[in-house]
């Protein structure tokens, strides 16, 4: 080890050549690739968080008026209500090969202003971007026959009593316009 006469020690005779700057330089570039792909990922793992959450909400505005449907049908005593134009959200029998009407861009069954489906009745707040919607389609009537001990008439052959067979759409909206789900159901009931 020989000193020069500036103060500064040489080894070997070697001179610093800026290698320790480069290097420097490369692990601050990686740790910046690895930082920014870890917000990245961050961010997408939060909006994925966000759109299922959306999309759960829809759900439960969906089951909610699909149960309030539910409880409306199992009010019904006659079918009288429900006829070709849907008033009310009471729709008769579809017409064979009629495109399903919750799909139907000239029916525009969903809109707020029309009579095709109605607000479902339990309040959700303002959790939801649209309040959930159902409408309900009168599909069959079945006879049925029970065997008369059923019946509490153990004299009479059989009985008859008719089935009405419903079904009940249901559209519910998320945080966001966007999350839409659409539930179905069918329902039977008995009427005399």
């Amino acid at each position: 080890m020989t000193r020069a006469p500036t103060g500064r020690v040489h080894f070997g005779g070697r001179r610093d050549s800026g290698m320790v700057l480069f290097i420097s330089l490369v692990f601050l570039l990686m740790l910046t690739i690895v930082g920014v792909s870890g917000v990245q990922t961050s961010s997408l793992e939060t909006r994925m968080a966000r759109n299922e959450h959306d999309l759960l909400l829809a759900f439960q505005a969906a089951e909610l008026a699909l149960g309030d449907a539910e409880r409306f049908v199992q009010s019904v005593t006659s079918t009288v209500p429900f006829n070709a134009n849907g008033a009310n959200g009471l729709w008769d029998f579809p017409e064979l090969g009629e495109p399903n009407r919750w799909e139907d861009p000239e029916l525009d069954i969903w809109r707020a202003a029309g009579q095709g489906s109605v607000v479902a009745e339990t309040d959700v707040g303002n959790l939801v971007a649209a309040p959930p919607r159902y409408f309900i389609e009168r599909l069959a009537a079945v006879a049925r026959e029970s065997p008369a001990y059923q019946i509490d008439d153990p004299y009479a052959p059989t009985a008859a009593k008719r089935i009405e067979i419903f079904r009940i759409t249901a559209l519910g909206t998320g945080g966001t316009a966007n999350a839409r789900v659409i539930l179905q159901t069918t329902y039977g009931r008995v009427l005399d």
